[in-house]
């Protein structure tokens, strides 16, 4: 019998995240610091709109790019956080989740062996998804020493004349790193020299705790050159709603529109009517999680002070990175160790590319009082393993 299966596909690895999550689901008492998703509600007066939305019966397909309401407030909310202007109507696309939209503006942007550029520790999809372009990943390892922020020289150490994108995941998960303006311009200025192109993952724009959040869109020359994916699960806490935009140049965002229109028709219609109403209302909610965040951020940070582990302060998202490298385990070892004899879940640096290796990623979107008791736990381990008990 003729081999079913796509030889690109196979090659592909599994989500290094689903392996943990999929042990925890089977552990009842254990506790669980691996989800990247906020553990708030959706705020009432969203989920309202979208509830709404379904008694008026409004249950039928959108334009494929998205509502004309929805891509306006988009762009609205653009403009005055960043100061950038788009065309509702040429230069936005409402996508299913963020996801969606990294998937399709890399398909619509590479040719075949082209390079994109991925900074790592970074988000699961980006290498698999420029694979499925037909593209050649390009990892660039960020340090520990420069609080895994992607450097101009590392940028420019890895562009080859075939390199076509760079891949700008921050504020980043799983690191919590940002890139400030001054980190932007510089990289910005070898993106112009070099003539390549951005697709700038900006979906924890609005979790940051060192100022405002600075896009790469708002410098010069660079809004011509970006994809800007933004999206509404981690700011709004809308992850099951599953709703995401991104922002382009036109002609880029017409072939993007091709491939959202053959793959998925339109983003949900209730989801997109619940987002109108977070953008035009949802700042006191956003400015609420937040703060709440930044509280539990400063309390691990505090805590992995006292116990002694080694961790950078990451100022964006809601996870921090810490070093295990003291207790000569790889990432995974610790990692399942820690779940199997304290019963806490994290998830290994490694599910976020090799160099992630010797560290953790650790999510605060927990209630203080599970973080407490996950930090005991946590303590109580790695005591053990300091005294050389086994």
């Amino acid at each position: 019998m003729r081999n079913p299966l796509s030889d690109k596909i196979v090659t592909i690895k599994p989500s290094g995240i689903r392996k943990f999550f999929d042990i925890v689901n089977e552990m009842e008492d254990a506790i669980s610091l691996g989800v990247g998703e906020p553990d708030f509600d959706t705020p009432w007066h969203i989920r309202d709109e979208g509830i709404y939305s379904l008694e008026k019966g409004r249950t039928f397909y959108t334009s494929n790019a998205g509502l004309k309401e929805l891509k306006t407030e988009i762009t609205k909310y653009i403009q005055r956080t960043q100061n950038v202007s788009y065309d509702a109507d040429h230069e936005v696309i409402v996508t299913v989740g963020g996801s969606e939209a990294i998937d399709i503006a890399l398909r619509a942007m590479i040719n075949q062996g082209e390079e994109v550029l991925i900074p790592q520790p970074s988000y699961v999809s980006y290498e698999p998804c420029a694979i499925l372009a037909g593209a050649e990943p390009v990892i660039i390892e960020l340090k520990e020493e420069n609080e895994f922020r992607l450097t101009a020289q590392e940028l420019r150490d890895a562009i080859t004349d075939r390199t076509k994108a760079l891949i700008l995941p921050f504020p980043n998960n799983p690191t919590g790193a940002i890139m400030e303006k001054d980190d932007l311009e510089a990289i910005a200025e070898i993106i112009r020299e070099k003539d390549i192109f951005v697709i700038s993952d900006e979906i924890y724009a609005e979790l940051t705790y060192k100022g405002k959040h600075v896009s790469i869109v708002s410098l010069p020359g660079m809004k011509e050159r970006t994809v800007l994916i933004n999206g509404f699960s981690k700011s709004y806490a809308m992850t099951g709603w599953r709703l995401g935009y991104a922002c382009a140049p036109k002609e880029i965002m017409e072939q993007m529109l091709k491939i959202h229109q053959f793959a998925i028709m339109c983003a949900p219609t209730t989801s997109q009517y619940a987002a109108v109403e977070a953008l035009r209302n949802g700042d006191d909610d956003v400015a609420m999680m937040r703060e709440s965040y930044n509280q539990r951020r400063r309390y691990l940070m505090h805590a992995f002070k006292e116990m002694g582990l080694e961790c950078f302060e990451p100022y964006g998202a809601f996870y921090v990175f810490p070093s295990i490298k003291e207790f000569g385990m790889t990432s995974e070892e610790f990692a399942g160790r820690l779940l199997q004899e304290e019963k806490v879940a994290v998830v290994p640096g490694t599910a976020f590319g090799d160099c992630g290796e010797g560290f953790l990623r650790i999510s605060y979107a927990y209630s203080i009082e599970n973080l407490k008791i996950a930090l005991e736990k946590i303590e109580a381990f790695i005591t053990r393993l300091r005294n050389g008990k086994k």
